[in-house]
């Protein structure tokens, strides 16, 4: 039973060290890096990786589908820059994949993730639990061709899906500056990717979809539990809503 842990990266020089050495238990860690205007690819060239570098950027499912393709173990770990394996995780997923040997089972795994905002870790706003499919055999599973908010595919259909029990530590917003500009990248993204199937937007959809994700997060997923920073959670939230839809209207305004 062998591991490769396999991440895309952009920019991820203040994490990409940190992340690699949380998975350095895993056989191989693959590395693939695309239009960085920092440090990313020197630091990654230094450590103990499988180094790429991609000259053109499909969308986030396609580039991670060929980190995929770069890996030789058996079982793939999807992992994210920003994201650290920790020690008891570490230790439960080794556990996890020589139970499934042993017992020839067909199965993949969810792990539970827990986001930090600015500081503060959030336990609520539809943040936590926020159980990812990133566990799987080589050749079972294939991340969508979406080029944002990919999915990972298993293949056959119908594998049991097993989920673990400790987190994945996401240092996703160590900055509201973070924020907006993640934000940014993901709208334009999803709005593209629609906008090229040649759906529309309106500003009354927009407004719509604020008031909407506000008050599913802040009131139906207990956003409020979570004070001050539950706020600004749930309504930044409503504004990555909103903007997503008024890229959309724009790009219909342009057609």
């Amino acid at each position: 039973m062998t591991l490769s842990a396999v991440m895309i990266v952009s920019n991820e020089a203040s994490n990409l060290q940190a992340c690699v050495n949380s998975v350095a238990w895993a056989d191989e860690c693959i590395v693939v890096e695309h239009g960085s205007s920092d440090s990313t690819a020197e630091i990654a060239s230094r450590l103990k990786v499988k180094f790429s570098q991609t000259a053109d950027w499909p969308g986030f499912g396609p580039q991670k589908n060929r980190a995929v393709q770069m890996a030789g173990g058996d079982w793939i770990l999807s992992i994210d820059a920003d994201e650290r394996v920790t020690p008891a995780l570490a230790q439960e997923i080794q556990a996890a994949l020589a139970h499934a040997d042993a017992s020839r089972q067909t199965v993949a795994f969810e792990i539970p993730r827990m986001t930090q905002f600015c500081g503060t870790w959030i336990r609520h706003c539809g943040w936590t639990p926020d159980h990812v499919l990133r566990l799987f055999r080589r050749g079972e599973a294939r991340f969508s061709d979406d080029r944002v908010h990919e999915k990972v595919v298993l293949t056959p259909p119908g594998i049991k899906v097993v989920r673990l029990k400790n987190p994945l530590l996401h240092y996703s917003y160590p900055t509201p500056d973070h924020y907006w500009r993640k934000l940014r990248h993901y709208s334009q993204e999803w709005a593209h990717q629609r906008h090229v199937r040649g759906q529309t937007a309106t500003m009354t959809r927009a407004a719509a979809a604020a008031v909407v994700a506000f008050l599913r997060s802040y009131l139906f997923r207990l956003g409020f539990l979570d004070g001050a920073m539950g706020f600004a959670v749930c309504t930044m939230q409503a504004q990555a809503a909103f903007g997503k839809y008024f890229e959309l209207y724009c790009l219909s305004r342009k057609k």
